[in-house]
């Protein structure tokens, strides 16, 4: 089986809305231990937005806390954004990003060896 990341449920969407984002990371036997979002606004550096691992840690970026949610489907390997109370500034390609092991922080970017090809969202004021 292919091994593919693929994100879906970006869109546009007023400033205040809302957006949830979904991940699949198919085509591995074994349950990635890290799971996260990165984001990367036009003429922007990607940034981390959350991550999620199997241990229990759950870490969001300052910009993000208390807006967006981040969590772990039933499913093997899926993971959510649910974000809430939307701002321009939260424009940009969304990525899930996957990997396995280890003990790091899960929202540093050079862990993470498996990505998606993203999904947009637009926040418009």
């Amino acid at each position: 089986q292919a091994q593919v990341v693929e994100e879906s449920g970006g869109g546009s969407v007023q400033a205040g809305g809302s957006l949830n984002l979904s991940c699949i990371v198919s085509g591995y036997l074994w349950t990635m231990d890290y799971l996260a979002w990165f984001r990367q606004a036009p003429g922007k550096e990607r940034e981390a937005v959350a991550g999620i691992t199997t241990d229990g840690r759950i870490v969001y970026a300052y910009s993000v806390k208390g807006r967006f949610t981040i969590s772990r489907g039933s499913a093997k390997n899926t993971v959510y954004l649910q974000m809430n109370s939307l701002k321009t500034d939260d424009t940009g390609m969304y990525y899930c990003a996957a990997a396995f092991g280890g003990n790091w922080d899960p929202l540093q970017e050079s862990l993470y060896n498996y990505w998606g090809q993203g999904t947009n969202v637009t926040v418009t004021s």
